[in-house]
């Protein structure tokens, strides 16, 4: 459903180093740094009342989409699948950054009444999705570097060291994820996820972070939130 109120409407296609966005309404494209100064400026020349779609790209959105949204301006993100499904359905057959962000503009206009615009989330909620990504990332290199070592006899107690550390250091992330939530009062929420058999502290930690992020309309609706399939 097309949107109702008459607003200009953007689309922008995310990379790491540069954004390419699409004015609807003046056919404009435009290439920017993905740079906050860059972004600060290109907001500053953009029509009002207007709204953007914006795909999520890893991390590389999140400071425009947070300076959009202190600007003023509505901010929808989009997700990569739901884009991909909907060039599908329209035909579309090149992808590349320009006709993204053009098609992100067409999917705003023409489907943002069923759309929520971005709202940022509890201040929790930033900290618990940080301490995850790291003890994440903290563990895939502890776990890449004991495959890789396994065979080298000759610093295998060096290693063993070193491997103590990680481990110490994961368990200052689990307690400084425990601190997190012992101060938004989230503790009993997560004992009620790991009431659950075969959900632990962290799987619990991540419901709880995913909860918290807004209210919905319907369970099916949450379910798309966390990007899985209803079916």
């Amino acid at each position: 459903m097309a949107m109702r109120v008459s607003k200009s409407v953007i689309g922008v296609d995310v990379a790491k180093i540069e954004l390419v966005t699409y004015q609807a309404d003046s056919d404009l494209l435009a290439l920017i740094p993905n740079e906050k100064p860059a972004i600060k400026r290109w907001l500053k020349t953009l029509p009002r009342p207007a709204a953007l779609a914006v795909e999520a790209t890893n991390i590389y959105h999140v400071d425009l989409v947070e300076l959009a949204y202190q600007a003023g301006f509505d901010v929808y993100i989009i997700d990569g699948f739901q884009l991909s499904n909907y060039r599908k359905g329209v035909g579309g057959r090149s992808k590349t950054d320009a006709s993204d962000a053009r098609l992100l503009a067409r999917f705003l206009k023409n489907e943002g009444e069923c759309l929520r615009p971005w709202t940022p989330p509890p201040a929790v909620y930033g900290k618990l999705q940080s301490l995850l990504r790291r003890r994440a990332s903290l563990i895939q290199a502890k776990t890449s570097l004991t495959q890789s070592w396994a065979n080298d006899a000759s610093l295998k107690a060096s290693f063993a060291a070193f491997l103590k550390s990680i481990e110490r250091l994961d368990l200052l992330v689990k307690k400084k994820l425990k601190d997190a939530l012992r101060e938004a009062g989230l503790l009993e929420q997560v004992a009620r996820c790991q009431a659950v058999e075969g959900i632990g502290f962290l799987t619990a930690t991540a419901l709880v972070m995913a909860y918290s992020r807004g209210d919905f309309n319907s369970s099916d609706s949450y379910i798309a939130f966390l990007g899985m399939d209803l079916r």
